[in-house]
Parts: structure tokens; sequence; C-alpha cells
């Protein structure tokens, strides 16, 4: 069995051109025997980590208290869902050269110490291994990979820092010179992963 955890960002909903390509990539990968979907929409809101989310998060497990428990109870369920997922796809338009806000408030809340990455002696270490994301980069005039791209180097950082290592980009970027041309290189790339 497959499971695809796909995660939306993009604050624009008709039109969007990030949903639009996460959207033909999981019905692709849908076609695998036994795989399975969950969609999970950041967009749509998810809270800033705050002083009583740390101090709980910080409070060890055993020690906390019902109300602590209920603070990181959204946390524990997103960690959860990436925990279950073999496969990851992300959409993330680039808004002022980053990440959109509900995109990094959903890294701040499943980035955790015992739970996704643990610290060694040698340095962290990521717990979520051997599983593979797709990262569906969109932007109007940021070029992925470029000097003022702060998304996806972000982003990149974040999933090794938890254990993911398997990351594919798919770009669909600087689309103000010619939209069309883009988008149908991002679909055609996205219909050539799917197949293999």
């Amino acid at each position: 069995m497959t499971n695809i955890l796909k995660i939306d960002s993009s604050g624009q909903y008709e039109g969007s051109i990030s949903r639009k390509l996460t959207a033909r990539l999981a019905k692709r990968l849908l076609t695998a025997p036994n795989a399975t979907l969950i969609e999970r929409d950041v967009a749509k809101g998810l809270p800033v980590v705050s002083e009583s989310w740390i101090g709980s998060n910080f409070t060890p497990k055993e020690d906390r208290t019902p109300e602590q428990t209920e603070i990181l109870g959204l946390s524990d369920s997103l960690v959860e869902e990436l925990r279950n997922a073999d496969t990851i796809i992300i959409g993330m338009p680039i808004y002022n050269f980053s990440m959109p806000g509900a995109l990094k408030n959903w890294v701040d809340l499943i980035c955790r110490a015992g739970e996704t990455f643990q610290y060694t002696e040698t340095g962290p270490e990521g717990l979520l291994n051997g599983k593979r994301a797709y990262v569906v980069v969109a932007s109007g005039g940021v070029p992925i990979g470029s000097p003022v791209d702060f998304a996806s180097t972000h982003l990149k950082q974040v999933l090794n820092f938890i254990g993911i290592t398997d990351i594919k980009f798919i770009s669909a970027t600087a689309m103000m010179a010619n939209a069309e041309a883009v988008i149908k290189a991002a679909e055609s790339e996205i219909d050539q992963l799917a197949a293999a």
C-alpha cells in the first residue's frame, strides 16, 4: 500500500497553479495499486506557535497536563500524517520570495524534537526516513533556485532535517515570461514522473 499525503498552501483556490499541479500529480500517483490519499489544506488556517505551545512541547509527554496535550493535539495530528505517508506532495507558491505563511506555520508545527527529529552526539538526526517528497513550486517572477528563491531552499532544509531526503522539485516558476509554456512543461514532468 502507498499512502500519499497532499499538502496545499496557496491562498488562491480558483486558478491556483500549484493546486492544479498537485491535483494532477496526486491523480497520477493514485493509479498505483492500493494507493490512498490524505489531503491537508494548510491555507484554511493553522495556528502560529505560541508561548503555551512551546511550553507544552518542551514538557515531557508523561508530565503534560490535559490542557497541554490538547494544545499539541493538532501538531500531533500533522506529525502522524507525515509518519503514515510514504509519499508527500507539497504545493508551494512563492510569495514575496518565500513560502506562504500558512506553510511556515505547518513547518513550525511538525518540526518537533523527539517526534520528527532528535539530537545526537553528532548533531540532529531526522526520524522520518524512507519517504519521498514532491514539491510543486509556482511563482510569477521568481525562478526556482535563483538567488532570490528563499522558498525551495528553506523547504528542502526542513525536509532534510526531519529525515526526508528523497525530494523532487517540480517547477512552474517565472510564469510572467510565458505562463502557458511553463505550465505545460510542469504538467509534462508530472506525467513522466507518475509513469516511472
